[in-house]
């Protein structure tokens, strides 16, 4: 096991446990799953399902998933190539990251759950619904909440760092940037009023774990397949008959918060609550505001 210099990373990582998963688009590797009992169940409540987005992991909530967990069961997944999961070195796509979620709902008998996705998370999200609506990903969806993510990819501001990887060819680089850039790279997509007060460095760190930004070169790619693929993704996210709802971070400098305009004149019945003066991760900007939000969104 990794020795951690951080506390949290550390209690984290013993929270959860690896999982074998794989599909047509993912070879067999393990990813790591916390899977959180609720304190007092609510035997009407539904599995809350988690995932996460570029570049960063499931530890995004691991401040908040206990207080998420109160009524109801709550499963985070690290994607292939972040987190604790396996980082190994070969191209990365939408349809690879769906299969590990799809085998981790395999592997905990999951047939019913509500979904929460965030950045990435979103595409990875709207891929699921797809396959949900085809008849080949058996799981009932009850309900969504989407954050910030590029869901309209035309739209996105996309950062110097980002376009830089994308410049790259999709292989893995000699070395990667490191915890202190990255922190500050993912600092630098808050709001301003909370970036002193949000620490992102365990976060980096946990990008870094295993070699994992040398890999960012290859995990970036989802965003050509947004390009190229955006009517399936988004489609799904807009047509999918679940109920949906909309936490927004509207100071994010990346998915602007246009974008969910765009989103509910596509979706009229959706409904949307803003998280004042929080930027691209709510969730570690505003924890309060962000957890009641999700609660009232949920039910």
């Amino acid at each position: 096991m990794t020795l951690w210099n951080d506390p949290q990373i550390e209690s984290w990582q013993a929270r959860g446990r690896r999982v074998t998963v794989s599909g047509p688009a993912l070879p067999t590797q393990d990813v790591f799953v916390v899977d959180v009992a609720a304190a007092d169940p609510d035997p009407a409540l539904e599995v809350l399902l988690v995932v996460h987005g570029f570049p960063t992991s499931s530890f995004d909530w691991a401040h908040l998933v206990d207080d998420m967990a109160r009524h109801r069961r709550v499963v985070l997944v690290d994607l292939p190539g972040f987190g604790l999961s396996d980082k190994p070195d070969r191209h990365y796509t939408i349809a690879g990251a769906a299969d590990a979620v799809a085998g981790v709902t395999s592997a905990l008998a999951l047939d019913r759950v509500a979904l929460l996705t965030h950045d990435m998370g979103d595409t990875v999200g709207g891929e699921l619904l797809a396959r949900q609506m085809e008849g080949t990903w058996p799981v009932e969806i009850t309900r969504r909440v989407v954050t910030n993510g590029s869901i309209y990819i035309d739209m996105a501001q996309l950062t110097d760092g980002q376009l830089m990887l994308l410049s790259l060819p999709d292989e893995r680089g000699p070395a990667g940037p490191g915890p202190e850039l990255l922190a500050a790279s993912l600092q630098a997509t808050l709001a301003e009023a909370h970036r002193a007060a949000t620490d992102m460095t365990a976060a980096a760190v946990l990008v870094c774990h295993d070699g994992g930004d040398a890999l960012l070169p290859r995990t970036i790619r989802y965003i050509e397949e947004r390009r190229s693929n955006e009517r399936r993704f988004t489609g799904a996210i807009e047509t999918h008959p679940s109920p949906l709802h909309v936490l927004w971070g509207p100071e994010d400098p990346i998915a602007v918060p246009s974008m969910t305009d765009r989103l509910l004149e596509a979706r009229p019945d959706a409904t949307r609550t803003w998280i004042d003066g929080a930027g691209h991760y709510p969730q570690n900007e505003d924890p309060a505001a962000y957890l009641a939000a999700l609660e009232q969104a949920l039910g």
